[in-house]
């Protein structure tokens, strides 16, 4: 038993009745890091249990990718059918997984429900997230690999060719989730991406509306949209930028009209709010047929873009969880993925909803 687990075991022996909140608070623990702690012991048989076992109620679930992205960085000129010197970088990401820390480093209790094979990368995976993300509903997969995207950049930085693996997500099937409905029914939010087969994104669109759940759906790609139910009543959040809108909706675009024009057919589908970004053109969002058109932040020195629209997404939806307005939830997404942008990392390590408070008042 490590150091933590000893501390988390010593307080449940002393008060049983402790909530995870008050000893999170208690220990200065994150609390998916302190439910992650728990698991593990009860796990290793440490402890057979708390007092009393109830369902978290306030906690976000986010269901879809997580994977680990590599990059190989060419250092002269490519030459095809050769070997070529490269430097490599490592990281983890995937939609759901990059949203869920951003979500935990902004202080929410997230749940991140994907599939990920008994592997490196799957334990890479859960060790570097799990100080933000409880890991509690993960399905571990025989016989599959984790999934990865790999990326091969020339001196320049420009793609020569990527690789995904991504089809461990075909077995996020509804079977998979019915084994968690206890603890999605009791959420309350539950993000989902379409990392995950269509029948999986329609049972839980009509889950969170049988149970009255808010439901945010974040796409992943163009070719991914046909993953999109038909009928969105029910959606209370879709975050989508242009090439997804337009193949969602079989439509142009490209102007300021159109940008319209597609939020508000996306609000004639049935969808409470829908966010449609434009990256250096900000946001268009779309509530209630009032759409609002807000600027992008002024971004100087871009490091990098991977993650930027999961930041967006992620500060976004903190806003809106948090009683924060649509014009102000808005505002704090555009200055998290501006923040970023300016960072190498897929999400900023500094990020914390006092950072993101202060980021919003300079």
């Amino acid at each position: 038993m490590n150091e933590k687990g000893k501390l988390v075991f010593q307080l449940i022996k002393k008060n049983p009745y402790l909530s995870q909140q008050e000893m999170a608070e208690q220990l200065g623990m994150s609390r998916p890091a302190l439910a992650n702690t728990i698991s593990s012991l009860i796990k290793r048989g440490e402890i057979i249990g708390r007092a009393y076992v109830l369902p978290e109620k306030n906690q976000i679930i986010a269901i879809g990718g997580a994977n680990v992205d590599r990059k190989f960085s060419i250092e002269g000129n490519t030459q095809l059918g050769t070997s070529n010197p490269a430097s490599v970088t490592e990281s983890v990401g995937g939609v759901a997984r990059n949203i869920a820390e951003n979500l935990g480093r902004l202080g929410n209790f997230v749940s991140l429900l994907t599939t990920l094979g008994e592997d490196h990368d799957g334990l890479l995976i859960e060790q570097s997230s799990s100080a933000y993300i409880n890991f509690d509903l993960v399905e571990k997969v025989k016989d599959e690999s984790t999934g990865s995207y790999t990326a091969v950049l020339d001196h320049t930085g420009e793609l020569v060719i990527a690789m995904a693996n991504m089809a461990i997500y075909d077995k996020l099937t509804p079977s998979v989730l019915k084994k968690c409905e206890a603890t999605l029914q009791n959420a309350s939010c539950i993000i989902i991406d379409l990392n995950c087969p269509l029948e999986t994104v329609q049972y839980v669109k009509d889950f969170a509306t049988q149970h009255n759940i808010i439901l945010a759906i974040v796409p992943v790609s163009s070719p991914k949209m046909s993953r999109m139910p038909k009928d969105l009543q029910g959606v209370n959040y879709l975050i989508c930028n242009r090439d997804e809108a337009e193949a969602y909706l079989q439509q142009k675009v490209e102007t300021y009209e159109q940008y319209e024009q597609a939020v508000q057919g996306l609000l004639e589908k049935g969808v409470e709010y829908v966010l449609l970004t434009l990256g250096d053109q900000g946001v268009m969002a779309g509530h209630a047929n009032n759409i609002t058109h807000f600027k992008a932040v002024v971004t100087e020195d871009i490091v990098d873009v991977t993650g930027a629209g999961d930041a967006f997404v992620s500060a976004y939806l903190h806003g809106m969880l948090n009683n924060e307005t649509l014009e102000e939830s808005v505002q704090l997404g555009l200055i998290n993925a501006s923040k970023t942008l300016q960072s190498d990392k897929t999400v900023r390590t500094d990020l914390s909803k006092n950072n993101l408070t202060n980021w919003r008042n300079l």
